[in-house]
C-alpha cells in the first residue's frame, strides 16, 4: 500500500482517451492507494473531455474532483491549479496518455512519503531523441538535471507551495521554471529514471514545442 496522496491530470480535448485513463486510474488508486484523491483539471477544452471524465468519476470509490480552467490557460496553469488545490501531503501530476505507467508510481511517492526528498520527477534521458533539448536547458538554466520535461512529477506539498504560488510560466516550459525554483529554494530534487512509452495521438511537435519551450526558457533565466 501507499501512503495517501493527490493526483492531478491536466487534460486539453482528451475525449479520445480521457475515459480510459480515468478508468485505469481510479483501479491504480483504489487498490494501491484508496485514501488518495483524484483531480482532474479540464482546461478550457473544446470537445467533449469534462463530460466523459464527469461521467467516469461519479461511481469512484476515491475522493475525486474536476476543475475547470476556462478559456484554455495552458498545462502548466492546469497542473498548478491542481496542485494548489490538493488536500494530500504529496501531490503527483501526470499526462493524460499515461506515457509513464501507473505502476511507476511509487518510485516517486515512496521516496517523498519518506522524507527523503521534496521533490522527484521522472527522467527518459535514455531516449536519445530528447538528448538536444535536454542540453539546452541544462545550459540555459544551470539545472542538473537530465529531463526536466517528463510528465511525470511529484512534490511534498507543504514545502512547494511556495514555489507554485511563485511560478508564472503557462507552456512548455513551466516544469523547467518550477524545478528552477525549488533549486534557488534549496529544496531536495531527485531525477529518476522511469517507464516511458511514446502515445499515438501526442499533441506535441517536437521542432516548433522545443523552440517555443527554450524561448521561455530564456525569458525565465533573464527574469530571474
Amino acid at each position: 500500500m501507499l501512503p495517501p496522496f493527490s493526483v492531478v491530470i491536466p487534460c486539453f480535448n482528451e475525449a479520445v482517451r480521457i475515459g480510459e485513463t480515468l478508468r485505469l486510474t481510479l483501479d491504480y488508486l483504489t487498490v494501491n492507494a484508496p485514501q488518495s484523491e483524484l483531480i482532474v483539471v479540464n482546461d478550457g477544452s473544446t470537445d467533449t473531455t469534462a463530460a466523459i471524465a464527469r461521467e467516469r468519476l461519479k461511481d469512484a470509490r476515491i475522493e475525486t474532483r474536476l476543475l475547470e480552467n476556462f478559456p484554455n490557460r495552458g498545462k502548466g496553469a492546469a497542473v498548478r491549479s491542481g496542485l494548489l488545490a490538493a488536500r494530500e501531503p504529496i501531490g503527483l501530476f501526470f499526462d493524460a496518455d499515461l506515457s509513464t505507467p501507473l505502476g511507476e508510481t511509487p518510485k516517486l511517492v515512496e521516496p517523498i512519503a519518506s522524507g527523503e526528498i521534496d521533490i522527484a520527477f521522472g527522467s527518459r534521458a535514455l531516449d536519445r531523441g530528447l538528448i538536444g533539448i535536454h542540453q539546452l536547458v541544462r545550459v540555459a538554466t544551470g539545472l542538473p538535471f537530465w529531463d526536466t520535461q517528463c510528465g511525470f512529477k511529484a512534490f511534498r506539498l507543504d514545502v512547494c507551495r511556495p514555489i507554485l504560488e511563485a511560478a508564472r510560466l503557462d507552456g512548455f516550459a513551466f516544469d523547467v521554471e518550477l524545478l528552477y525554483l525549488a533549486q534557488h529554494a534549496g529544496l531536495r530534487i531527485r531525477e529518476i529514471p522511469v517507464r516511458w512509452n511514446h502515445a499515438e495521438g501526442s499533441k506535441v511537435q517536437f521542432f516548433k514545442d522545443s523552440l517555443r519551450m527554450l524561448r521561455e526558457v530564456i525569458v525565465l533565466r533573464a527574469r530571474r
